[in-house]
């Protein structure tokens, strides 16, 4: 290793990089402030307009393309003709380059000040994936290092003249998917400010950036490898939710614990008022809201008094402070099946803890795991995947506080009722398709998921409330295609006082008829909320 080209926004451990580089023999070649940087430690370097001989031009986006560098980076040592055109142009090698490329990403998600257009252009990089291609392509014959992390396993691998292709490869690897990154962000962001798409317009193409935050231990299930990708597209940035959530303690994730814990933190962020939302297999088994008669501890309980059966083992959600007393009823509370039962959990998620409840809720469990995530935004673009390609769609961020509910039955209903039909319809958003959700009190009564026709939906849910149907509220995530002696009607006789459902059947004038037989309120919204 004779030469390295060193050119970074990036100077985390810079120095030692450089002087590691120097002491093994290396000469140092870099531009503009990286050169200054190696100088004011002492160390020797050569600019790069002096291998060149050539002037940096055009206020700096023109240094390194040239010749002298691409022809020193790009020649393959093993072939002769190769060997004689450098040495007839007088280029001499350069075996080692360490680039990462201008702060983009860092530039146009700055919370402090938004660039303008031309700020945010003359900080997309060009000579710096020039030179990272080129030795990456290259990479039989020179290493390429865009990550900090890397440099002490470089340094090392040079020093003990251990370099092997294993290394050179991964290097190389990691060298195009850092290009492909950095180019996914320029995409994303010349599409949203270009001012030529229409607002909330999907992209006819896209690349999404993703980097591997967590590997798990398997999927879902035992046989499947699987990993945790954080989505790092420019959309996301200053995003809250799980992925960016603070593990506190407990076992490690595992798969099914994201998606159950991104289920409970999205349903109770969806929730104005403080509450707690308990979710077993990524629907809501239970729900409850602070109000004049209920305080947060309350809360807890009446969501694992919904159905305490399928709260055994859920995860455990808050979108407020979870605090000491919080904590020790949350440590403590036992099963309403037998009065001496502790309740079990996976996942305990909220978006902040008290010191000291932090430490309470540690005391319960060696395995319960404790996250902390900020909020999440819900109007961010959702991407799921299928055999052979993916679905896009802005995310359903309709809940009961922003729904506009329709009259459309004789009954009126109280304010009381009203509040709680807009819980059952955040609720219901939240459940998989068919989905029913039965709310009265500012609670979860019953909810029925995931049947292949709405009318069972419609009696697991009412079993769930039992009683308690009685004056109840009930939301529908789609319309009702039949009423009589099916859904609408079991509702009515239940006891249930109001019914909000999106509307839009040919068959909406039987569920207005049977709501007056049985004196109900029944409400359309115009909004269907499916979720399979």
């Amino acid at each position: 290793m004779k030469r390295a080209l060193v050119s970074v926004s990036d100077k985390h451990n810079l120095d030692k990089l450089a002087r590691r580089l120097h002491d093994a023999g290396v000469q140092l070649i870099s531009t503009g402030g990286s050169a200054k940087f190696i100088e004011a430690q002492s160390l020797p370097v050569t600019p790069v307009d002096e291998v060149t001989n050539f002037p940096e031009m055009l206020d700096g986006r023109v240094k390194t393309l040239h010749p002298a560098i691409h022809g020193g980076i790009l020649a393959r040592r093993g072939m002769p003709e190769h060997v004689a055109k450098l040495e007839e142009h007088k280029i001499d090698t350069i075996d080692v380059v360490v680039v990462n490329l201008y702060p983009f990403r860092a530039t146009v998600t700055n919370p402090d000040k938004t660039p303008t257009w031309e700020e945010a252009v003359e900080n997309i990089d060009i000579g710096g994936p020039a030179m990272i291609r080129a030795a990456a392509k290259n990479h039989d014959d020179v290493l390429v290092v865009v990550d900090p992390a890397d440099y002490d396993e470089v340094c090392d691998a040079i020093e003990s003249k251990s370099v092997d292709a294993n290394l050179r490869r991964r290097l190389a690897w990691k060298a195009f998917q850092h290009c492909a990154a950095y180019d996914a962000s320029v995409s994303e962001w010349l599409w949203d400010n270009a001012g030529f798409a229409e607002p909330n317009s999907l992209p006819p193409a896209a690349v999404i950036p993703v980097s591997q935050s967590v590997p798990l231990r398997y999927g879902e299930n035992p046989h499947q490898p699987a990993a945790f990708y954080q989505d790092d597209s420019l959309r996301e940035n200053g995003g809250g939710g799980v992925a960016r959530a603070v593990q506190h303690h407990g076992k490690e994730m595992s798969y099914n614990n994201y998606l159950d814990a991104d289920a409970a933190y999205s349903c109770v962020s969806d929730i104005k008022e403080d509450a707690c939302v308990i979710v077993k297999h990524t629907n809501p088994c239970g729900a409850a809201v602070v109000g004049a008669n209920r305080d947060l501890l309350e809360a807890y309980r009446c969501a694992v008094r919904a159905d305490h059966i399928s709260a055994f083992g859920g995860i455990v959600a808050f979108n407020t402070t979870v605090d000491a007393d919080l904590a020790r009823e949350i440590r403590e509370f036992r099963s309403p099946e037998d009065g001496e039962t502790r309740m079990f959990y996976e996942i305990v998620i909220a978006p902040s803890y008290t010191p000291e409840g932090l430490e309470v809720l540690k005391g319960k469990s060696k395995t319960l795991r404790i996250l902390e995530a900020p909020p999440r935004d819900a109007s961010k673009l959702s991407w799921r995947q299928v055999g052979g390609g993916f679905l896009a769609q802005s995310a359903d961020d309709v809940t009961g506080d922003t729904a506009s509910f329709e009259k459309a039955a004789e009954a009126t209903a109280t304010d009381e009722q009203m509040t709680d039909l807009r819980l059952a319809w955040t609720i219901v958003k939240h459940v998989k398709s068919n989905a029913i959700a039965v709310a009265k009190d500012g609670r979860l009564l019953g909810m029925g998921s995931g049947q292949p026709n709405r009318v069972n939906s419609v009696r697991i849910a009412l079993e769930k409330a039992g009683d308690e149907a009685k004056g109840s509220s009930l939301a529908s995530d789609a319309f009702f295609p039949f009423s009589w002696n099916d859904s609408v009607e079991k509702a009515c006789q239940a006891g249930v006082s109001v019914i909000a459902h999106p509307g839009g059947s040919m068959r909406d004038s039987d569920a207005v008829e049977c709501c007056d037989k049985y004196g109900v309120a029944l409400f359309t919204t115009g909004v269907r909320h499916f979720k399979h």
